[in-house]
């Protein structure tokens, strides 16, 4: 039985094997700055009583912006 992080570190391990790994890197970081920039717009502009939604966008905004370099990095010390 797989796991899905061995699906996901196969998927990253394809990508670096790529001529594609910088664009992949920065279209995923492109998305979560805009997620980060979503969260911050929606709790400074707006008058929410509720932060969840806020909070969710700016910390998946922060990982997306974390997260792809390290999996090219795990990736490649793996395989």
């Amino acid at each position: 039985m797989r796991v899905p992080m061995d699906e996901v570190l196969e998927l990253v391990d394809l990508v670096a094997d790529s001529a594609l790994e910088g664009v992949f890197v920065w279209l995923l970081r492109l998305v979560g700055m805009l997620a980060v920039l979503s969260g911050l717009g929606l709790w400074l502009l707006t008058d929410m009583g509720l932060l969840v939604l806020p909070l969710v966008l700016i910390v998946g905004g922060l990982a997306l912006l974390v997260v792809p370099s390290f999996l090219l990095a795990v990736a490649e010390l793996v395989g």
